[in-house]
């Protein structure tokens, strides 16, 4: 590579519903705790992004049981949403986590439309940069169904949260709605500046010993790198039907499968599962897609998406 070469340094900076991020790797929502729970093992401060955990209106003690069960390629889990709740969460977790540098982005969660339109409100007078609406909550109103799973159930949780909160809202959205891209559709029709995509997918276990299921929940969410073609595929779907930036996650590990999600029309990626055993994975990650485009002389994120009319 020649001298002209090492001098041509891309532009990893992207933003989100407006919000400057200095590259495009965000920590995933619940796989990095609030931050500080890694600042001896790697530069939190490189990142692009720090999703908190899920934030419910009141503290939850989270599942009993078993919460986390290894798979071929992925993990289950079945934490329940543990949390501090979020006027807790403001008072003592926000501060520290708004000094390390990142991007906060507020996980927000909750088992009916009031429960997720009081914590718009109480969010949108703190500073967080971003909040991301999980809408694979079960609302209890419907007899546990998510509210991600069908259009009319997404749009009123979405337009509920809009009308109470001027900050960016980005929708994190359920790989088991039967017709994921006209949810995806539904959202941003209310608002939504951004949607991340995919949450866990719904799967079990069986303990054939106990010969009992394993969670005591029956069912948990399968993440890891299992699911990833089957995140990208849906990725791919969203981003050729919405026009608003698509966060996009599911298994990623590498440098190699983030590339893959820019192509696919993401504008940003999450990683969650690939921390917990290796947690030098993101700064990795980071690496990998700046050394990829400098060698291909790519400028930004931006140019590394396939132009769907060449296909």
């Amino acid at each position: 590579m020649g001298t002209h070469d090492r001098k041509f340094t891309p532009d990893l900076s992207v933003r989100i519903g407006g919000v400057l991020l200095k590259n495009p790797v965000i920590a995933a929502s619940g796989t990095f705790g609030y931050g500080r729970e890694y600042g001896g093992l790697i530069d939190v401060s490189a990142l692009g992004g720090i999703c908190t955990k899920g934030l419910t209106l009141r503290g939850r003690e989270g599942n009993r049981g078993v919460r986390l069960y290894e798979t071929p390629s992925g993990l289950m889990n079945s934490i329940g949403l543990e949390n501090p709740g979020i006027p807790s969460f403001i008072e003592k977790e926000l501060p520290p986590l708004r000094g390390l540098g990142p991007a906060v982005i507020a996980n927000l969660s909750g088992e009916s439309e009031e429960d997720y339109e009081r914590g718009a409100e109480l969010l949108q007078g703190v500073s967080v940069d971003l909040v991301e609406l999980n809408i694979s909550c079960p609302n209890v109103k419907a007899g546990g169904m998510a509210f991600g799973l069908y259009p009319r159930d997404a749009s009123e949780v979405v337009r509920r949260v809009r009308r109470v909160l001027q900050k960016p809202l980005m929708v994190k959205l359920s790989p088991n709605a039967p017709q994921l891209v006209d949810v995806a559709r539904a959202c941003v029709d209310q608002g939504a500046d951004a949607l991340s995509l995919v949450n866990t997918f719904t799967a079990m276990a069986i303990d054939i010993q106990k010969r009992k299921p394993v969670f005591d929940n029956l069912s948990a969410g399968l993440s890891g790198p299992a699911i990833r073609p089957i995140a990208l595929r849906m990725v791919w779907e969203v981003c050729g039907a919405v026009r608003v930036p698509v966060v996009g996650l599911g298994g990623i590990a590498s440098a190699q499968d983030a590339l893959e999600f820019f192509m696919a029309g993401a504008t940003a990626i999450q990683v969650g599962s690939a921390t917990f055993p290796r947690p030098s994975a993101m700064a990795e990650i980071i690496d990998g897609i700046g050394s990829f485009m400098r060698e291909n002389r790519i400028p930004t994120i931006r140019e590394l998406w396939i132009p769907r009319e060449e296909l």
